[in-house]
Order: structure tokens, then C-alpha cells, then sequence
């Protein structure tokens, strides 16, 4: 069952998804899939390689970006800038909850000049709150 959830025009979040939900996510206009979540995470659920291969036979392409517990990096927030900036169409972003790629997408955002309390405003309409990383945000949205 699908959960995407709306954080701009072109970005959705959401929890784990499963192979069918790849056919859900190109009915919704999604071109790539960005899998945030590590594997082996939880080792029942669908593993990076599956869901790239599975995406691939959708006709999406796919990037790994994990985010661990250590929290993100400036690396990951630029693979993601740079991921958003290629993609060609819709983008769905999962982890876990959807929260760490909401949270990455917001440091995106806030890198890319969005302004930090319309990424809060955006992020919470979907149902996250990225209070967790706002310091990173106004941070980031200063330089």
C-alpha cells in the first residue's frame, strides 16, 4: 500500500516501499526513485539492489543515498542536490518512516535558497516535522 507523501511539485516522500509500489510511483509521475535507507537496515524488508532492479524493469531510474544514525553529511545533502537537479520528472524519496528523506530533502532545499520556514511549512503538510535538523536549516540557508 502506497504512502506518498506530497513535499513539493515534483517530490514525494515515503516510508518503505515495497516492488509494487514502483508501478504506483510511475502511475504518479515519479522518473526517479532515491532510496535513503541503508541496507540491512531491516533485513526483511526490500533491499537496495531489488528495488533498483525493480525500478529499472519500471523504466525509473534509481540512486542510493543512505542515511545511517550518524545523521547526514555535507556529501549526502550535495549527492541529493545533485540527484533533484537531474532527474527528469518526479522524484520518490523513502526511508523507514519517509522522515530522513524529508529531513535531506529539506537540507536540499535550504542549501538551494528555499527559505527554512517554507520548507517546515511544506514538510509538515505532509506530515514531518524537520524541527530535528532547523539549525542545519537556517545554517544552510544563511550562506
Amino acid at each position: 500500500m502506497t504512502d506518498f507523501r506530497t513535499l513539493s511539485d515534483s517530490v514525494l516522500a515515503s516510508p518503505q516501499i515495497t516492488l509494487a509500489d514502483l508501478a504506483e510511483a510511475k502511475l504518479a509521475g515519479v522518473s526517479l526513485v532515491i532510496n535513503n535507507r541503508p541496507d540491512g537496515e531491516d533485513p526483511s524488508a526490500p533491499q537496495g539492489a531489488d528495488i533498483e532492479s525493480a525500478a529499472k524493469s519500471a523504466g525509473l531510474d534509481y540512486i542510493a543515498i543512505p542515511i545511517g544514525h550518524s545523521g547526514f553529511s555535507d556529501v549526502q545533502v550535495d549527492e541529493m542536490i545533485a540527484a533533484l537537479d537531474k532527474a527528469n520528472g518526479g522524484v520518490l524519496a523513502y526511508c523507514r518512516s519517509g522522515t530522513r528523506s524529508t529531513l535531506l530533502w529539506a537540507l536540499a532545499q535550504a542549501k538551494g535558497g528555499t527559505a527554512p520556514d517554507d520548507i517546515a511549512r511544506a514538510a509538515m503538510a505532509a506530515g514531518y516535522d524537520v524541527s530535528p535538523v532547523r539549525p542545519m536549516l537556517d545554517m544552510l540557508a544563511a550562506r
